[in-house]
């Protein structure tokens, strides 16, 4: 990692220590009187390991109108670029991570049904779900808070919390309930287009902004530790190694760049170069080459995520990760 990387991270590292809160049994009416409309008395887990991310009640601003163009119209993103690649019947959409990473939720439809593309950048957590709940078509916002350092959205219908890994409500009316996820890639942009050559592509709003294709978060993925975490880290793997999961097995990404190709329990999981990562240079595109991961049962898309080891077995303690050299469970014996 060069001085400018380091100095970065470590710059960050301390203002967002600095900006962050664990939510203490004394801040719960303040949390309350700061959210009247969430009905606290509901909750799944305990809320103590609730964080403060800096930002407020949607101080990054979900999209809520999002605008399209087609493939053919799009003339500055970059072929290595990644974006979350959505195709649901004979419709294709691609939302670039340079937009989502300042905005993480976006709210639309496609094929007729309402979804959410939600992208957390702690946990690099790319993940599009049905925002159909019970006969009920939500839309979502960001809380502003953390937990095991991943998003926590609301709903503007109840404010209901919901956990951004997994898709569970764990605070309010919807306490418990699960959103179902879509199948989508994480991919290049370049992928995106040879698969589906006449599908849409999101475009800022407003151009003017946010620094769309510039990384605000410098330098993290090649960080020792995750921003604001305060969980157990996994045994014999580096925390920020990235890592494909599905459900409560992952296999460690350099393990699948070695293979190209693992086959396991029914899955397929494939990779190939040409995706870079969104959060290492300053520049998205003058990042490195993480490649893109596709992953199939039967020859079709299931979901699954590429996040960091970390997260992985935050929320799935009991997890199985697999490596070079073997496994290594989520209680580390």
């Amino acid at each position: 990692m060069n001085a400018f990387i380091k100095s970065s991270v470590n710059l960050a590292l301390m203002l967002l220590a600095a900006i962050s809160l664990s939510l203490k049994a004394g801040d719960f009416e303040h949390l309350k009187r700061s959210w009247p409309n969430t009905d606290f008395s509901k909750y799944t887990v305990d809320l103590t390991e609730l964080q403060s991310g800096g930002p407020g009640k949607d101080g990054i601003p979900a999209i809520d109108a999002p605008v399209f163009v087609p493939i053919s119209k799009v003339a500055d993103l970059p072929d290595k670029e990644p974006v979350i690649g959505l195709v649901v019947g004979s419709q294709a959409k691609a939302y670039p991570l340079r937009i989502l990473m300042w905005h993480e939720i976006v709210n639309d439809s496609i094929a007729g049904i309402p979804v959410t593309i939600t992208y957390c950048p702690l946990c690099n957590t790319s993940i599009v779900f049905d925002r159909r709940l019970n006969g009920k078509v939500l839309d979502f916002g960001t809380t502003g808070n953390l937990r095991h350092s991943d998003l926590v959205m609301y709903d503007r219908q109840t404010e209901s919390w919901w956990q951004q890994y997994g898709g569970e409500a764990i605070v309010g009316t919807y306490a418990g309930e699960k959103l179902t996820i879509i199948p989508s890639r994480l991919e290049s942009f370049e992928s995106f287009r040879q698969r589906a050559p006449k599908g849409q592509v999101l475009i800022p709003n407003d151009s003017s902004a946010r620094n769309y294709g510039a990384n605000p978060y410098v330098g993290y993925d090649q960080s020792p530790f995750p921003f604001l975490y305060k969980g157990v880290v996994p045994k014999g793997v580096s925390p920020m190694m990235r890592v494909v999961a599905v459900e409560n097995v992952a296999f460690t990404l350099p393990y699948l760049m070695e293979k190209q190709q693992i086959e396991k329990d029914g899955l397929t999981l494939d990779w190939h170069a040409g995706q870079v990562s969104v959060l290492e240079a300053a520049k998205i595109a003058d990042s490195h080459d993480v490649g893109n991961v596709r992953v199939q049962r039967n020859d079709q898309d299931v979901p699954h995520v590429v996040t960091f080891a970390f997260a992985f077995f935050a929320f799935h303690p009991e997890g199985t990760l697999y490596t070079h050299s073997g496994s290594i469970k989520g209680d580390n014996k």
